[in-house]
């Protein structure tokens, strides 16, 4: 995607590790000006509420650590979207972005124990009306590679879809968090399982590989839909629409609980 060039801009706060295909599938699946920052390796966007502050919504990354590692730029991240969460900014976070706004807000994120989910996992939505699955099936496939999983929700959030074995998104004022990937193409998903050899066994991986299929992945479409819905709702807020300043966006509207 990316084709449009009315001025949008999303900061994506890439928390993967070392060279990864993430900045190059937010970049294909996001239709707006995508500015990336690899705060993994210290690399972050101005303050928000500063004047150097110039982006209209925020997407968060996945990552190969947890939100609970004892590292500096985790904690700096976390700090960093809390802030913008409190100003009302557009966020959405992916997987490990997901659990970190978890965390950020107030929830906690546990480990899950065994292989997590890995693999292609049916998402069921909680909640008839959110602008995030506006269009999307009441069920949907997604591609999923976690072994963390947000355990709890501060009251002010609202739980969006689970699997049968975690939470997979959530809300809190205008910020999402999905624990599924719908960034991943099929490269990124085999990509992705066979970097698990040697944590799991050449059995379970090829196991898994078999599945990912072009017309199996095909499959994962509604999930992508997010994004498209998480930029329309952000561009509803964008400063520049119909003369209006961020202050004079709601961060509630009719689909908040």
């Amino acid at each position: 995607m990316n084709e449009t060039n009315d001025g949008f801009t999303v900061a994506l706060l890439d928390a993967s590790v070392g060279e990864t295909p993430a900045e190059r599938n937010f970049g294909r699946e996001l239709d707006a000006d995508v500015r990336a920052y690899k705060v993994s390796e210290g690399e972050f966007p101005p303050q928000v509420e500063t004047a150097s502050f110039d982006v209209d919504a925020v997407v968060v990354s996945g990552s190969q650590t947890s939100v609970y590692d004892d590292e500096s730029w985790i904690g700096r991240t976390e700090a960093w979207v809390r802030d913008a969460v409190d100003a009302g900014v557009p966020l959405l976070g992916v997987c490990w972005g997901h659990q970190l706004l978890a965390q950020a807000v107030g929830g906690e994120v546990e480990p899950m124990g065994g292989m997590g989910e890995l693999g292609y996992e049916t998402v069921r939505r909680l909640e008839d009306a959110d602008p995030l699955f506006d269009g999307v099936e009441s069920s949907f496939l997604a591609f999923e590679t976690h072994t963390d999983e947000v355990t709890a929700l501060p009251a002010s959030a609202t739980p969006l879809a689970e699997t049968d074995r975690s939470l997979q998104a959530f809300r809190v004022e205008n910020a999402w968090g999905v624990q599924f990937h719908p960034e991943y193409d099929r490269d990124t998903a085999r990509w992705v399982t066979e970097n698990k050899r040697g944590w799991l066994t050449d059995e379970q991986v090829d196991a898994i590989l078999d599945t990912i299929t072009s017309g199996r992945h095909a499959e994962t479409a509604q999930a992508a839909r997010v994004f498209d819905n998480f930029l329309a709702f952000a561009r509803r807020r964008h400063p520049m629409a119909e003369g209006r300043s961020l202050d004079d966006c709601s961060v509630q509207d009719t689909h908040n609980s």
